[in-house]
This record gives structure tokens, sequence and C-alpha cells, in this order.
């Protein structure tokens, strides 16, 4: 007897006014099964997940549930049904406990009161069944990204979800948090839970899913599996086009020192230690890559570098004029620096400006974007025309919000501005995180070619093969300092790893 999906989506159509996100979709999802579905940012991999969880109508086309049609007009009927959804940026009140997070909306009464005894030790059940220990009492506020994204899971599980959608969950999380995350992945499954996985990183598709849909331009495309299928098979399945997987670079030829940091010290926003003492040099024409676990300081160096944090001592010299404590203006204009934010939305871009506006956040005040005090609108429109196509920007109209783009839309948007003035400092945090394979492709080309045209290239990421693909030296930082730095040839993942855990061979 042919198994029935639990959730079936047949000849799904959404469409936006100026765009189709969806058109003719089609998606089964069987019991006891890990779904991945990959697409490029823009794909309609989000719009469809929210169709499914309630928060969108469909156009045309329907939903089924366990073979049955359902129509699901909010989350709540998405929720009586079975199904739960972990959104890439987390639906939780930071001031509020585990308990009262997972309760919201779902409220265990006892006498008219609220029964958080009740409700904790149901948490407690579910993250010993499902290997996700947590202090049901703890504050949200004060939890790592990777906890907060279990109390999303175990508050989808406290409402008996059989069906969990997993919105590109990986995109904040460290390599050791994701390893914890598919460890959870792998028991749902192993108890019969049904998972679909949106991501967009090809290495996870294959290490975690049972099958894998592909979707590109807001069709499915292809279906594959992750038994049989490649990286690069995926790759070219997802772009329509062969992409290039490996980073190719010339050797480096360093010139002059561009970034001199020499003793730096700061504390964190709480008061507690962040840089240790922090020196390093990166000179024109090469790519210095810090490496580290989340939290060691590779955050607050690079606030400190770009103006958004203080310095308490130590000295930053940028083409040989003092910077230390600079604002960030001077740094940008004098430095001629230009950064790529690890929080795009905190550092990088105004949501409710336009995409025109946000091309110009730094230079809207310069020629030929301002005459005197007069804004110069059709330079401004004219500019976010070309960059918008050079850095394949998706959007129907440069005059739409930055915040309506998606994710990995709004990182291109950052990295065009950036990269659009003349530089000698680039400082990049996190240039790929939440981008697509084409798009990663593309921003690794642009970065190598800045440094081939000799600016000096600081890259923070917590993606090590980014580290290894692109760096030409590497700086480990683990509590604050900088433990070590190792040139690329020399460099091997286990000397890395070792050395972000604190450990220095001899």
């Amino acid at each position: 007897m042919e198994q029935i999906p639990v959730l079936e989506a047949r000849n799904i159509t959404k469409r936006f006014p100026g765009v189709i996100a969806n058109q003719n979709v089609n998606l089964t999802l069987y019991r006891g099964e890990i779904l991945a579905l990959l697409g490029e940012n823009g794909a309609g991999k989000s719009t469809l997940m929210n169709i499914i969880y309630g928060l969108y109508q469909p156009t045309e086309g329907e939903i089924l549930v366990n073979g049955k049609p359902v129509q699901m007009r909010s989350p709540k009927d998405a929720i009586a049904l079975g199904i739960g959804m972990v959104h890439q940026h987390f639906q939780l009140v930071p001031v509020m406990t585990v308990v009262d997070n997972v309760m919201l909306g779902s409220e265990s009464v006892r006498c008219a009161f609220l029964n958080r005894e009740a409700a904790a030790a149901r948490i407690t059940e579910l993250s010993e069944r499902y290997n996700m220990a947590m202090d049901p009492y703890a504050l949200v506020e004060d939890l790592p990204v990777g906890v907060r994204q279990r109390v999303e899971i175990i508050k989808a599980l406290y409402r008996q979800a059989d069906i969990l959608i997993l919105d590109e969950p990986t995109a904040v999380l460290t390599p050791q948090e994701i390893e914890g995350l598919f460890a959870v992945m792998d028991l749902l499954r192993g108890q019969g839970k049904s998972i679909i996985f949106i991501t967009h990183k090809l290495k996870e598709v294959l290490r975690v899913a049972d099958r894998i849909g592909v979707l590109r331009r807001g069709q499915v495309v292809g279906e594959a599996d992750p038994k049989t299928a490649t990286q690069s098979s995926l790759a070219s399945l997802m772009v329509g086009r062969e992409v290039i997987l490996e980073v190719e670079k010339s050797d480096a030829h360093p010139g002059k020192a561009v970034l001199e940091i020499s003793d730096l010290r700061a504390t964190t926003d709480l008061g507690d230690t962040a840089l240790a003492g922090v020196s390093l040099t990166v000179h024109a024409g090469e790519i210095v890559g810090v490496a580290g676990v989340q939290g060691n300081g590779q955050t607050e160096l690079v606030e400190v570098l770009t103006g958004l944090r203080t310095a308490k001592s130590g000295t930053i010299r940028i083409g040989g004029q003092g910077m230390t404590n600079a604002s960030p203006r001077r740094i940008t204009e004098e430095g001629q620096s230009c950064h790529i934010p690890e929080d795009r939305h905190a550092f990088g871009m105004v949501d409710g400006y336009p995409i025109t506006d946000n091309l110009v956040l730094n230079t809207y005040y310069q020629s030929p974007f301002a005459r005197g005090i007069t804004v110069n609108r059709p330079a401004i429109e004219a500019n976010a025309a070309a960059l918008v196509e050079k850095f394949d920007v998706r959007t129907p109209s440069v005059h739409l919000s930055g915040g309506s783009l998606s994710g990995g839309n709004q990182q291109k948007m950052v990295v065009a501005r950036e990269f659009s003035r003349p530089i000698q400092l680039l400082i990049a945090a996190q240039p790929t995180r939440g981008i697509d394979v084409g798009s990663i492709e593309f921003i690794h080309q642009q970065i190598v070619a800045k440094r081939d045209e000799g600016v000096a290239v600081v890259l923070v990421s917590s993606e090590l093969d980014e580290i290894l693909a692109l760096s030409d030296r590497i700086a480990v930082m683990y509590k604050g300092e900088i433990i070590d730095i190792v040139d690329r040839d020399d460099a091997t993942r286990e000397g890395l790893g070792l050395l972000m855990a604190g450990v220095k061979e001899a």
C-alpha cells in the first residue's frame, strides 16, 4: 500500500504585485523524513513555507495534511494541524523566561492562574527526550543563539507539532551549534517527526537530508538524492549554470602596511574583557582572515576598527593616520575604509528606506548625489539601477524598501554599496552570511579582485571553509587575544580547530 504523505502542496502559485513568488509548485513530505528545500535567495522557499504555515494565502493551489485538503487562514490553523515553524529570525520575547515564551498563546492554566510548573515540567521532559537541555526559568536574552533556537523547536513540540519547518536554521549558528542542531534533527526523525529544512548550504543538505527539492525563480526545477548528488550538481540545479565552488586566486603580493593595530584593548557592553591586547598588521594586496569560535572578540574587534565601539587603550593606524576611536565617518572618508557588518539590519541598512537611498547611505551628501543642500534624485536612482544590475540584487523596483528584500538580496545590496567607491581597507564581517551559492561565488570573486587591486582586506567569518578559501594569512582569536597567525599554505582544518579551542601546538 502506497504511503500517504503527511503534507502535500499541489500546484501552489503565489502572486504579489509585480512578481510571481511561486508558480505551480508541488511538494510532498512523508512521515519520519527530512526534506531539504534548496534554492537561491529569492527563489520562493520562504514564501512557500509561509503559505504552508498559514501566514500567506495561495493565489492558486491547495494544501493537504495526511491526505485531506485543508485551509489555513492563519498559523493557528497550521498549529492545530500539527505544523510548527522555526523562523530564521526567532519569534521570542527576550525579556521573558523560556517557560513564558513557550507558553505564550498556549497557556497552561490552573484555577484561573498560569500553571508555570506544569509547563516547565513538560519543557524539561521534551528537552531531555530530544537532548536539548535548557533551564525553563532562564531569561531568553541571557541565552546563546543556539539555545534560543532550541527554545523555538521546543515551542513547536510543546504544541504537539508532527511537522517542523526550519527556515535557514543554521544561518546564525557556529559550527558546533550546527552539529548540535543536526543531532536534534536526527532524533526528531527517529521518533517519527517530519522536517522541511530550508537552506542554501550544499554541505548541510548532503549531510542531513533524505530527499532534496530544488526551487529556482519560484518553480521546482528538480529533485535530488543526497546519496548520489554532489555539491556541484546541486549548485548547477540551483543557479541554472555551472558554479565554480573553489575560489580561484593567484598568490598575494603584499605591499605597504595599511592597517596597523597595536595592543588594542576593549570591553563588552557588560564591562567584561573583549579585546586583551590585540596586535595585527594588514598589508595592501593581502587578505587576513580572522578565525575563532563566536564570542572570542571578533565582533568587538570589527566594531573598534570601524568606530562603533570605544577602545580602552592601544592604537589603530589606517594608511599611516591615527584612527584610534575616530568616528565612523572619518574612518570611512579619511581612512578610505569600507565595512560589511555582520548584522546588516543594525549597522548596514535602514529597513524602511528604499533601495535607492540604502545604496548611498554613506555618500548621499557627496557629489554627484548632492548639489549643496539639494539631493540629486536622478543621480541616486541611476546609481541604484547600475548597482542592482551589477550585483544581481533581485527586486522588481529600486524604489521598494530594503526591508522587503530577501535576506540574501539585502546582503548583496550592502556589499554593492560598500564596493562601489575607492577604498584602501576592506573590513568584511560574515560577508556571505545568508547568501546562496551563486552569490557567494560572485562576492568571493569581488573580494579577491579588491585584494588584487591593492586593497588590504580583513575577513572575519565563522565559516572555516571561507577563511581557508580566501585568506593569505589567518589570525586565530581566543578569549580576546590573537593566539597565533598562520600562513595559509601552512594552515590545516585540524590545526586551526585546535587554535580555536585555545590549544597552541609546539
